[in-house]
């Protein structure tokens, strides 16, 4: 997997949305499991939710079910992550990953991960 761009992030209140792009230069992108993942400082990355490379699946961690969807454009070689009603617990660097495994929740099942894009979640 190639170079993975994460855009979208910022400062946004309580009950807010936001929508987390992940652009990817892989060629093969349908071929890959992607995911996000956020990391507050001074604490282990987390799996958020991941899509398989043809949309048919997705994988959610119970603190964003019901409030994030994750949704992928292979035309655009794009993942995307709606993030709904957000929660100041939600204020972390968010991070696009690629896997070649599914189901991949573990931060060690993906191969390749974008810079981060801060999002930032106020009273």
């Amino acid at each position: 997997q190639g170079q993975l761009v994460e855009s979208g992030g910022g400062s946004v209140q309580v009950g807010g949305s936001l929508r987390l792009s992940c652009v990817a230069s892989e060629r093969t992108f349908s071929r890959y499991v992607m995911g996000w993942f956020r990391q507050i400082p001074g604490r282990e990355r987390e799996f958020v939710a991941s899509i398989m490379g043809d949309d048919t699946m997705t994988d959610y961690t119970d603190s964003g079910k019901g409030r994030f969807t994750i949704s992928r454009d292979n035309g655009a070689n794009t993942v995307y992550l709606q993030m709904n009603s957000l929660k100041p617990e939600d204020t972390a660097v968010y991070y696009c990953a690629a896997s070649t495994r599914w189901p991949s929740r573990r931060f060690g099942d993906f191969i390749s991960w974008g810079q981060g894009t801060q999002v930032t979640v106020s009273q």
